[in-house]
C-alpha cells in the first residue's frame, strides 16, 4: 500500500494545489521586489511590479535569473532576508566557476527536510528503517538533506558521508541497513565491492536506494538493482533551490513528483526563454515558492527535461518530471552533433560493459575528436589481443548508431579508471585548453 508523508498535500485535487501555488507567487514576488536590489532592478528593466502578478499564470512575465546572475551576487547580492535571520549555508562545488552559496532560515531548513522526507516516505521508508546516508556532508546539500528528512521519518540514520567504502559495507552488514542514499555511480561501487568479497545481493538488508545528484540512465537502474537486491529510486534538487528533494520517484517510477506546493516548474525553449507547452522538452526553469533566505524565481536549471500530469497510480498528484535528459551545457557538441554523455552510458549498458568510463574530447588538426576509455569486468578482460580489437570496433559500431559519430574505444583492464565517492567526472574536454 502506498505511503505518503503529507497525504493531504501529496495528494491534493489539482485546483487545490493551484491554490496554494496562487497565494505564495503573490507573497513571494513582493517579498523579492521589496527585499533584493538586484532581481528589483531587473523587474523595473522589464517594465514588471509586484502587482502585476497575480497568479502562477503571470509568472512568465518575470524575469529569469542564471547562474551567472548568482555568481555575480556572490556572496550576499540574492539575500532575501537580515543575515541575523540565517541559520545556515549549503554551496555547490564550484567545478564551473565561482560557487554558488546558498542561504538558509529555520523555516527553509524544515521545508528542505519535509521534501527529502516525502521522498523517503516515498520509498517505502518509516520510522522502523535504517537509513544509511552515503552522501557528501558539510556544504554539499546531499547529506544534510537526506539526513534531515530521515530524522523527520523517524528512521535511524547512519550519517556516513561519501568514501571509506570498507566501513560502509560494515556498517550496512552490520546495523541492517535498509535504505542507501548516495549517488549512483557510488551505488554501483558499493554493489562492486560487496560482490568482490563474497557477498550475494540476498546478503544485505537493503529494500530501496535513494540515488541521485549525477545523471543515470535506466539501464544503470537496473543494474544497480540488480547488484544490491533493492528497487533503486531517483530524487532531484539543486543547491540553488534547497538542495535534493525538489522532485522524487514513487513506486510507479516513470518520473519524478515535483513538490508543487514548494516550487513551480516551467519549461521553456533554452534558446527563446518562451514558455513550452506541458509533454514539450526543453529547459526546467524553477520558481522556489516559500523560500524566505534565497528565494529564486524563474531560475534556469539548464536541465533538459519534460513534465506531464498523468494520473499517477501512486495516488501524489503533483506535476512529474522526467530523469533529465543531459544538461543544455552538459551538451558536447562534437563534429556539428550534439551528445549527451547518458547515451554513451546507455550504449555501455546495452551491451554488456559497466558504467566505468571516461570520455575525452579533443581537437585535432581541426577536427574534434572523440576517446572513450571503457572499463572491463575481470570476466570480459582477456589478453588476446585480436579478441580485444573485435569487441573494441563492434562497441565503436553501436555507439556510432546511437550518437551518428564514430568513437575511438579503448577497453582497460579492470579497476583503471579511479571510482567516484562524490559526483563522477566523465568528461574530460581538452578543446576548451586550445579556444
Amino acid at each position: 500500500m502506498e505511503r505518503y508523508y503529507r497525504p493531504e498535500i501529496e495528494t491534493a485535487p489539482r485546483e487545490e494545489i493551484l491554490k496554494i501555488q496562487n497565494e505564495k507567487i503573490v507573497k513571494q514576488v513582493r517579498h523579492v521586489y521589496d527585499h533584493v536590489e538586484y532581481y528589483r532592478k531587473k523587474m523595473d528593466e522589464k517594465g514588471v511590479k509586484p502587482e502585476d502578478i497575480k497568479s502562477v499564470e503571470d509568472i512568465h512575465k518575470l524575469p529569469f535569473l542564471k547562474k551567472d546572475d548568482l555568481r555575480e551576487c556572490y556572496p550576499y547580492g540574492l539575500l532575501a532576508v537580515d543575515l541575523k535571520d540565517c541559520v545556515r549555508i549549503q554551496s555547490t562545488s564550484g567545478t564551473t566557476g565561482k560557487r554558488v552559496v546558498a542561504f538558509y532560515t529555520q523555516h527553509d531548513i524544515d521545508l528542505w527536510e519535509e521534501c527529502c522526507a516525502r521522498a523517503i516516505v516515498a520509498a517505502g521508508g518509516t520510522n522502523e528503517d535504517v537509513v544509511q546516508v552515503c552522501y557528501g556532508y558539510g556544504l554539499f546539500t546531499g547529506g544534510a538533506g537526506l539526513h534531515g528528512g530521515a530524522h523527520k521519518v523517524g528512521a535511524l540514520t547512519l550519517p556516513m558521508s561519501s568514501g571509506n567504502t570498507e566501513r560502509q559495507i560494515q556498517f550496512m552488514m552490520d546495523l541492517n541497513s535498509t535504505i542507501l542514499c548516495c549517488t549512483p555511480s557510488y551505488a554501483a561501487f558499493i554493489a562492486e565491492s560487496l560482490k568482490e568479497r563474497g557477498y550475494k545481493p540476498e546478503d544485505n538488508r537493503l529494500k530501496a536506494g535513494i540515488f541521485g545528484a549525477e545523471p543515470w540512465t535506466e539501464e544503470m537502474r537496473r543494474s544497480i538493482e540488480a547488484g544490491l537486491g533493492i528497487k533503486a529510486y531517483d530524487i532531484y534538487g539543486l543547491t540553488e533551490t534547497s538542495g535534493p528533494g525538489v522532485a522524487f520517484e514513487c513506486s510507479e517510477q516513470t518520473g519524478m513528483h515535483i513538490n508543487e506546493d514548494h516550487f513551480y516548474a516551467e519549461i521553456i525553449d533554452p534558446d527563446t526563454g518562451e514558455v513550452l507547452p506541458e509533454g514539450e522538452k526543453g529547459e526546467l526553469v524553477f520558481t522556489a515558492l516559500d523560500k524566505e533566505a534565497f528565494p529564486l524565481l524563474r531560475y534556469r536549471t539548464r536541465d533538459i527535461c519534460v513534465l506531464t500530469r498523468g494520473k499517477c497510480s501512486c495516488g501524489r498528484t503533483h506535476v512529474k518530471m522526467c530523469k533529465p535528459m543531459g544538461r543544455s551545457d552538459d551538451m558536447m557538441i562534437i563534429r556539428g552533433v550534439n551528445v549527451f554523455p547518458s547515451q554513451i552510458e546507455t550504449v555501455l549498458l546495452n551491451e554488456g560493459y559497466s558504467p566505468n568510463y571516461m570520455i575525452y574530447v579533443d581537437r585535432k588538426n581541426n577536427t574534434d575528436t572523440l576517446d572513450i576509455d571503457v572499463e572491463l569486468s575481470p570476466e570480459k578482460f582477456s589478453d588476446n589481443i585480436a579478441e580485444m580489437q573485435e569487441m573494441e570496433k563492434k562497441l565503436a559500431a553501436a555507439m556510432r548508431t546511437m550518437l551518428g559519430i564514430g568513437p575511438k574505444i579503448h577497453l582497460v583492464a579492470p579497476k583503471t579508471i579511479q571510482r567516484s565517492e562524490g559526483k563522477a567526472v566523465r568528461v574530460i574536454d581538452n578543446r576548451k585548453l586550445h579556444d
